[in-house]
């Protein structure tokens, strides 16, 4: 086989969602917007509605269908980017819940659907989506009065549990959702791990499904094998790659494997990036390039038929460090080139 191998273990991101609703004591949803960060949203979606997730989020309507498609009628699915012109018989059909955004929104909604359910969605600081503490004091009892089924916001500064960005988010969020009634929901998964305090009717984690910190206790889901093309010999004071930029110092032996920029192994990631062959670490020398990554295999007695790059020894957010990135880019960046293995 020519292309790499990716394997994304079901039953791992299953068995982290149930982690983190033991942590979090409260209703558990999960988040599966691009495309399960990449793991394939439907069949995610489907193994986690089989293992009791009630409430799915996604990004877009369109992202939404294609959940409904996969996990059929009853769980939830509510859709971050709220209720955009031309969604309405998307939401409709595929029973979707657009988590409203603004005013121009909630009219459009309501006059499009009426009576179909919606969710609002609250700035508490972060200045992305959701409606500012001005613009939902003058619309809260309009809103309120079409009976939303959750109420939410989303923390900036999750990941770092001392930020006091947090705190202040989270009394802002009670300020503004005092008094009500509905569910309430301001943790994905790093506001799953900050304490009781954030976790009110509901979470929605995200990246700790699939194995991404800030969930630290994560099981492992993705491992990427990489087989090699070609080795070579390559004298002391030679080149490797474009721009000449690793010299060997010695005789060292050199492999050429098949992913690179093309597949969302970033090119930043090649100064100091390694891969195993078995219990060996080896280096990446040279510039990452679109198809191919060079790996200075010179300390194994003989050349493996693949290197793996993601796996028990490093995870997604290892890779992620080497490129100056975050986890999350690496997991949605892998590419479509890769022979795929799901495993339950």
């Amino acid at each position: 086989m020519s292309t790499g191998k990716l394997t994304i273990d079901l039953a791992a991101i299953a068995d982290n969602w149930r982690a983190l609703a033991k942590i979090a004591g409260v209703e558990t949803g999960a988040t599966v917007k691009a495309d399960a960060y990449g793991c394939d949203i439907g069949r995610v979606g489907a193994h986690l509605a089989e293992a009791g997730v009630r409430q799915f989020f996604v990004a877009m309507a369109e992202e939404g269908l294609a959940l409904r498609k996969a996990i059929g009628t009853g769980p939830v699915i509510s859709v971050f980017s709220g209720h955009m012109a031309g969604d309405a018989e998307v939401i409709a059909g595929a029973e979707l819940t657009p988590m409203v955004n603004s005013l121009d929104q909630m009219l459009r909604h309501v006059e499009a659907l009426p009576g179909h359910p919606f969710g609002l969605q609250l700035d508490t600081g972060m200045n992305r989506l959701g409606m500012e503490p001005s613009e939902w004091t003058a619309l809260r009892e309009i809103a309120l009065s079409q009976n939303p089924v959750l109420v939410m916001s989303h923390l900036a500064c999750a990941d770092e549990p001392a930020h006091q960005m947090n705190e202040q988010q989270r009394k802002q969020f009670d300020d503004m959702t005092q008094g009500l009634s509905i569910p309430r929901s301001l943790a994905a998964t790093g506001g799953t791990l900050l304490g009781p305090d954030y976790h009110y009717d509901l979470v929605r984690p995200g990246i700790g499904l699939y194995g991404g910190m800030p969930f630290a206790d994560a099981k492992p889901v993705v491992t990427l094998d990489i087989p090699i093309i070609q080795t070579r010999e390559v004298a002391a004071g030679e080149t490797v790659g474009y721009g000449n930029t690793w010299t060997a110092q010695t005789p060292a032996r050199i492999a050429t494997i098949a992913a690179g920029y093309a597949d969302g192994l970033i090119r930043a990631m090649g100064a100091g990036a390694t891969l195993q062959a078995g219990s060996a670490t080896v280096p990446v020398v040279g510039r990452v390039s679109m198809d191919s990554i060079t790996v200075d295999i010179s300390a194994l007695p003989n050349a493996p038929e693949s290197l793996q790059l993601i796996g028990p020894h490093q995870g997604v957010d290892a890779v992620a460090d080497y490129a100056g990135t975050i986890g999350y880019e690496i997991l949605t960046s892998l590419g479509h080139r890769y022979a795929r293995t799901w495993t339950t």
